[in-house]
């Protein structure tokens, strides 16, 4: 055959590099359509509601709470009752000590029962619960959940029950062995509907890592272009605090209220800035996210063995990193280069805190 050739190799490699070309420019479009009102919002009335209730965890390998433990043996002590298996003695005076029959029950171990239900569940839907011991067990391992019914995330005089629960307890982290989770052993007995339409309007609520002003303002003024030409031009979208967004339903949607959501919750926030700069610092895994735009101003800094010139013009630089041709710097800019000389995460937080302490950090710090 005449004319150039290219082995089986090139071939390969040059089908590799347009497939990554490919992926890469996928994953960009992606992100840049990511951002839309349903990522940064809910609808109110889509919250979850907490269950809560005491219960007893049976089977131990004689990790309970052992029988010194009152409140345990009380408790066992009521459902065998109640289960038509009544223990201890009456003395004259009518009161019952069940404490010398149950003074060995080591199996057994009092504990808190939480569920968390989704918006719109409904009876018989079965769910997960987490279990948590309350008295003196070393391990919930092998044990089981005995029937517990869980009351409401609210104080009620009447004790309604939502719930009941019970099943083998696994743990989730075989070091937290006083915390387990029964996978689906929670059982609904009460309808959670969801309502998030009232008096004619739905409310967004934005996430709390976007909660700003300025960006409730751009949802509402997102919300009031695309639907301008359909209300002729009048705005349905009010911001009403940097949490809070009020829509009012159109007419023709009255009827069609998951439609309608549907719709808002699609619109693209493209081009949008979204939020005024953020710092978020996570002290207990060492992560820093930045926001692209934060700066800091001209300021000096020492830390340790450390010195900091930042953002000023003139002199050597003993950790540099580039500044902006303004007199203000990048934070990011700043990190890097703290990184790039190995400083610990923990000193470069320090800086991060001492730059918003002394009002040279132009963003929200947010520690967690």
């Amino acid at each position: 055959m005449k004319g150039s050739t290219f082995s089986a190799d090139t071939l390969a490699m040059a089908r590799r590099t347009a497939v990554c070309l490919g992926l890469c420019l996928a994953l960009s479009l992606a992100a840049r359509a990511a951002t839309t009102v349903g990522s940064i919002c809910r609808v109110k009335g889509e919250e979850t509601n907490t269950l809560h209730g005491l219960g007893l965890v049976v089977g131990l390998n004689g990790t309970g709470d052992g029988g010194d433990f009152l409140p345990t043996i009380r408790a066992l002590a009521t459902a065998m009752e109640l289960m038509g298996s009544p223990v201890g003695t009456t003395d004259e005076k009518g009161k019952r000590d069940f404490r010398s029959e149950l003074k060995n029950a080591a199996n057994v171990a009092l504990v808190t029962v939480t569920a968390t239900v989704p918006a719109g569940a409904r009876e018989g839907d079965r769910i997960d619960c987490v279990v948590s011991s309350i008295g003196a067990a070393k391990s919930l391992e092998g044990g089981r959940l005995f029937p517990t019914a869980l009351l409401g995330p609210t104080p009620d005089p009447q004790h309604r029950v939502y719930a009941f629960a019970q099943g083998p307890l696994q743990l989730d982290d075989p070091q937290m062995a006083r915390t387990g989770r029964v996978h689906g052993g929670c059982q609904l007995v009460e309808d959670f509907p969801s309502c998030f339409s009232k008096d004619g309007k739905i409310t967004l609520v934005l996430n709390e890592s976007h909660a700003d002003f300025q960006v409730a303002q751009q949802v509402a003024e997102v919300i009031n272009y695309e639907w301008s030409f359909r209300t002729s031009g009048q705005s349905i979208a009010k911001a009403v605090d940097q949490f809070n967004i009020e829509v009012l339903v159109p007419p023709e949607y009255e009827d069609h209220l998951v439609s309608f959501v549907s719709q808002i919750l699609r619109l693209p926030m493209l081009n949008q800035p979204l939020g005024s700069p953020k710092v978020v610092i996570n002290e207990r895994s060492g992560s820093i996210v930045i926001g692209g735009d934060v700066e800091i101003a001209p300021v000096v800094i020492t830390h340790k063995n450390i010195l900091v010139e930042a953002g000023a013009t003139g002199g050597a630089r003993f950790v540099p990193f580039d500044p902006t041709q303004q007199q203000s710097a990048r934070l990011q800019a700043l990190v890097t280069a703290l990184d790039a000389i190995q400083v610990p995460s923990e000193d470069i937080i320090d800086i991060i805190k001492d730059l918003h302490r002394n009002g040279k950090l132009h963003a929200q710090l947010v520690i967690e």
